[in-house]
């Protein structure tokens, strides 16, 4: 394979940045070789991720179908050799959005998304032809849990009490995401998360890991892409009402895909680990206000510094290595992916619960 991908790049690598970021087994690196040449590489082994193997080339199809001139990055190549798929895409660089949120980073992302968000209105017939899912159907197959905690079909995740007596507002919320998103024109990204997004250094945010594109609201992604930033004293509420993705998402567009995101995290995260999650007193409770100073600043040493390095991101008040971290976030995870990294529990616990404390401030539970 390294034969393989040494001739499509046209000169020896001489340099392998390893992508440390995402929640998959996959490998991916910035290769330079002795020309000059970067290239970002994904490759999967066809025997054992068969599954990588096909994110890889979906997105592949979707990225070369986008609209020009959007931030995202562009495909090279695509090669099978050796019982491995590997794509070549444009080295980005850059770095993730840190958390807490940075204003200004929030603004570029938002901005970016805006741009983002207006192309994928009226797709190209070139992308929707690729017979791309459906938010509704996915969020009936893989998104939607409340309805199936409520039926004892799915185990109750870890909540407080108070949560818990919540259930069938949680139910009756989610419930409502498939009929909204099957009304709504155009495409979203389908898994716009913090450790997807890159800022590149003249500020400019770019949007990565397309393998998840599907018909549905803008707003979804909008929803998706802020809950890390609550507690951070931004106010998420005007940023959402105020974004040109949420012009025409119902009045309870984002209740909805809180409380959708919050159930399917948190259900998919299973029990909380003591190794990995922070002491229960370094948090407010689910619901609870954020503390002052805003909750990141509590769980910028515990959840939310796990989840800046599970996205390529420094900790909070840190400073990214030397040299910054060239694609990063273009590691290949998605909705349901179930990735090796020891991570991936803290971050669906972290977004979880920041998507239900979230909720329930705007609802008013506590």
């Amino acid at each position: 394979m390294r034969d393989a991908v040494t001739a499509r790049l046209g000169a020896p690598v001489v340099t392998a940045r390893t992508a440390t970021a995402g929640f998959t087994g996959g490998f991916a690196a910035v290769l330079e070789t002795a020309a000059g040449t970067r290239v970002f590489v994904k490759a999967a082994e066809l025997a054992r991720q068969r599954h990588l193997a096909d994110w890889y080339a979906r997105e592949l199809a979707v990225l070369a179908r986008l609209p020009a001139g959007l931030p995202v990055p562009r495909p090279r190549w695509a090669l099978d050799a050796a019982g491995w798929y590997a794509v070549g895409l444009d080295a980005l660089d850059g770095r993730t959005p840190r958390l807490p949120w940075d204003p200004a980073d929030l603004a570029a992302v938002l901005t970016g998304y805006a741009e983002v968000a207006a192309a994928l209105v009226d797709p190209p017939a070139a992308l929707t032809a690729l017979g791309l899912p459906r938010l509704a159907q996915l969020a009936r197959d893989d998104i939607l849990w409340w309805g199936e905690v409520a039926a004892g079909r799915e185990p109750m995740p870890a909540l407080p009490p108070a949560a818990r007596d919540r259930l069938p507002d949680l139910v009756a919320l989610e419930s409502r995401l498939p009929g909204y998103a099957a009304a709504a024109p155009g495409l979203a990204h389908g898994d716009l998360r913090l450790d997807n997004v890159l800022l590149d250094p003249a500020g400019r945010a770019w949007f990565c890991d397309w393998n998840w594109l599907c018909h549905g609201p803008a707003w979804f992604d909008l929803a998706g892409l802020l809950i890390t930033g609550y507690g951070d004293r931004v106010d998420l509420d005007a940023a959402f009402a105020a974004h040109p993705a949420a012009a025409d998402a119902p009045p309870d567009a984002l209740d909805v895909t809180l409380a959708a995101l919050c159930g399917y995290y948190l259900t998919a995260a299973g029990p909380p680990s003591a190794a990995a999650s922070p002491p229960a007193d370094a948090l407010p409770p689910i619901g609870g206000p954020p503390p002052a100073g805003g909750l990141s600043t509590v769980a910028g040493s515990s959840a939310a510094d796990c989840l800046a390095a599970a996205s390529g991101s420094p900790p909070a008040g840190g400073s990214p290595p030397a040299g910054g971290y060239p694609a990063a976030a273009q590691g290949a995870g998605g909705p349901g992916a179930a990735g090796p990294s020891a991570l991936l529990g803290v971050h669906r616990r972290f977004s979880g619960e920041q998507a239900l404390r979230w909720l329930a401030a705007r609802q008013g539970w506590w």
